[in-house]
């Protein structure tokens, strides 16, 4: 099992930054990729960043140019740097974490952060 604990969520006003920390601990085998999710009320979940084991990034078209996401030191933790902040950015953020070998990957997610925007 692995678990993914998340932090640095919070109230942020418009154009200001926000930097979201999630480690990951336990049976940790192949960690193969992290990522961040958000949720708005009435919203499906959507992907906002990932990053692979290798380096390679995505981001969604709303977050292209204002966030970075980056592995930390130990590369089980990953950061989400958040700059530009609009009230749309308003969600709550979920970490993901993928390991294991393909087709047969395991996929984890942290408890959630809030992070409200207000204009």
């Amino acid at each position: 099992q692995v678990q993914l604990v998340e932090s640095g969520g919070g109230l942020v006003q418009a154009g200001g930054s926000l930097r979201l920390a999630c480690a990951a601990s336990g049976s940790i085998f192949r960690l193969n990729a992290m990522g961040w999710y958000r949720e708005a009320p009435g919203n499906q979940r959507e992907l906002v960043a990932d990053i692979s084991s290798g380096g390679h990034t995505d981001y969604a078209d709303s977050a292209e140019g204002r966030f970075t996401i980056s592995w930390g030191n130990a590369k089980n933790s990953v950061y989400l740097q958040m700059n530009s902040l609009k009230p749309e950015d308003t969600a709550v953020y979920y970490c993901n974490a993928l390991t294991g070998y393909a087709p047969h990957e395991t996929e984890y997610w942290g408890q959630g952060t809030q992070v409200t925007v207000s204009s």
